[in-house]
């Protein structure tokens, strides 16, 4: 990967999401109910406490006990770090049975949007919104464009969002992404039935 991503606001785990597909994949899987700077900072801890590389072969194949004992070892990894050892698990073994060890392979060898979005969904922890997100972040971020991204990642696609990290690119896009995250935090909150 050439490009240069911004979601960590650390440089050195920035570098390793920019230059590490796995590493990237993992931050979307850590990506909830923490902030999303830690979510894609932790790659590059479990990079180090694993001694310095993100193996996908090596990660499947550890005791999950052992894998989850990295991710709870202080700091911890995760609000929830033993349930997302076992997703990060879980993504290896698939990046390792079905996509020859490349996280990357995930999406450059599928055929259309729709595909994408439907390996993007098969991921753990990937719901169909998280899946439209990165399809919307793959093609704004990294030209990964197959014909009708835009309507497969309704409404992350759309330009000149400030929604999600398809849109994040600098500070000032990540201060627009939390206000608009706030906001809808703040509706659900009056819908009738919220207390």
């Amino acid at each position: 990967m050439a490009v240069r991503l911004w979601l960590s606001g650390d440089p050195q785990a920035d570098e390793l999401l920019s230059s590490d597909p796995l590493a990237l994949v993992i931050g979307l899987i850590l990506d909830q109910q923490v902030p999303l700077e830690r979510a894609f900072a932790a790659p590059a801890e479990l990079a180090r406490r694993l001694g310095g590389e993100l193996d996908p072969a090596s990660i499947a194949a550890m005791d999950p006990q052992d894998l989850a004992a990295v991710f709870v070892q202080k700091p911890a990894l995760h609000r929830y770090p033993a349930s997302m050892a076992g997703r990060v698990q879980d993504l290896c073994r698939i990046v390792t049975e079905s996509y020859g060890g490349d996280a990357a392979t995930i999406w450059s060898t599928a055929a259309s949007s729709e595909e994408l979005l439907r390996r993007l969904r098969s991921l753990p922890g990937f719901g169909d919104q998280k899946a439209r997100i990165f399809l919307a972040f793959l093609a704004k971020q990294m030209r990964v464009r197959h014909r009708g991204w835009q309507e497969a990642s309704h409404p992350f696609g759309e330009p000149g969002t400030r929604m999600s990290i398809a849109d994040i690119v600098d500070a000032r896009s990540l201060a627009e992404v939390r206000d608009y995250k706030q906001k809808l935090k703040q509706q659900a909150g009056r819908q009738p039935g919220k207390h």
